[in-house]
């Protein structure tokens, strides 16, 4: 073994060293006791001219050690629909839903990873429910299909489209589309209908199945949607915000304690079958479309709009109880949809459910509070507000 110790570790000196400084130490002490002189009860003072052998061994230094850089813990990857982990890319199943109070409470809802509301005839309003993180095993009541369906959903490729029925002249559009039915006509061992509910409000599908037995849809991607947990600076507080249509209405609540905004669809509080908590978004979307009357009417007479979901326009984004007036843009029909800022930056949205409203331009929604004059936003960079300092009264549906 050599004189150094390892990397890392005091040098230790060889034991035979050791012994033969203390014996020719021990002898200088027995020959300066012989003398008989006063010196030998003094101690021995060293000297610059002391022998090697009379000296202590030297002890050479150890090498200081440096810390060894931790290694890099990779990202967990995360859903492009979310922005929550997700391991791996799963299969995409869209359901459409009924939105009416005879719906309530829905069940599966709260497992989607979006949902889009989107206007039907008379003003009433349907959901597309669109799931891929979770797939439940009991998802409705499941309504059917309309044509802002087609153009809207392809963006996802080609995800599982479940719906309880369309009109004839529409069953083409669907089977041209790069949607995959499974709708009863294709896939009827999927649905089934709950004896505690009234018709049509009691059809529901098994997801689990359904996608077990849809094994061409497409897997979940990047469909324009950009996350961050860090809310950008706003000077425009979104606490509430108030949508209606003739029939219909959505109201969606900040709660300062969940950070996420309370649902609620026509006056009334957004149920769940799973959970006491009512549906919840982390990040809410009003997407002004243009709509246009459609070819497609039902048996009353009622006219389905189209809303123009390619193309751009403006848009209002909710989260954290801020308010941010951004721009969608999407291409065409094979791409996603963008919300970038007045900056130029992309709108980063809170990771969890992200909720979609198909607004009509000539029906915009009020944003509760308002947007600060110009006094509240110079007072509003001083004091820096926080959205959960707003009066509790202030957040009433």
């Amino acid at each position: 073994m050599g004189d150094k110790a390892a990397y890392g570790r005091r040098v230790i000196t060889p034991r035979s060293a050791w012994r033969t400084s203390v014996v020719l130490l021990g002898c200088s002490v027995l020959l300066s006791g012989c003398t008989g002189t006063a010196e030998s009860t003094a101690p021995l003072q060293p000297t610059d001219s002391a022998s090697p052998a009379s000296a202590s061994p030297e002890v050479e230094p150890s090498p200081t050690p440096t810390s060894s850089p931790s290694p890099s813990v990779a990202p967990q990857p995360t859903s492009p629909l979310t922005g929550e982990t997700n391991l791996s890319p799963k299969p995409v199943l869209v359901v459409k839903l009924d939105n009416t109070r005879n719906a309530q409470p829905h069940s599966g809802l709260m497992d989607a990873d979006v949902v889009y509301i989107e206007e039907v005839e008379y003003g009433i309003t349907r959901l597309a429910a669109v799931f891929s993180s979770k797939i439940p095993a009991r998802i409705g009541p499941v309504r059917s299909a309309r044509i802002t369906d087609i153009d809207l959903l392809e963006q996802y490729g080609s995800p599982a489209f479940a719906f309880s029925g369309v009109q004839t002249k529409m069953w083409p559009v669907i089977d041209a589309s790069s949607l995959i039915d499974i709708s009863p006509n294709k896939m009827a061992q999927a649905y089934f209908r709950d004896p505690a509910r009234r018709a049509p409000y009691n059809y529901f599908i098994d997801g689990v199945l359904a996608l077990e037995q849809t094994p061409k849809a497409s897997l979940e991607k990047e469909i324009g949607f950009v996350f961050s947990d860090i809310a950008p600076p706003s000077e425009t507080l979104g606490q509430k915000a108030i949508m209606e249509w003739s029939y219909a209405s959505a109201r969606f609540v900040y709660d300062p304690i969940s950070g996420l905004y309370k649902v609620f669809l026509n006056g009334e509080r957004a149920q769940a079958d799973e959970s006491d908590l009512g549906q919840r978004a982390a990040t809410v979307i009003i997407q002004n479309v243009k709509q246009t009357p459609s070819e497609y009417n039902d048996k009353g007479g009622g006219n389905t709009p189209h809303a123009e979901t390619i193309g751009t326009g403006s848009a209002t984004v909710l989260r954290d109880g801020l308010a941010y007036a951004v721009t969608w843009s999407r291409p065409d029909v094979e791409s996603g949809t963008t919300f970038i800022q007045a900056d130029g930056s992309p709108m980063p949205f809170k990771p969890g459910q992200q909720w979609v409203v198909l607004l009509d331009t000539q029906r915009p929604p009020e944003i509760r509070p308002k947007p600060l004059t110009a006094l509240e936003k110079l007072a509003a960079r001083t004091s820096s507000p926080s959205p959960s300092a707003v009066p509790a009264d202030s957040l009433n549906p």
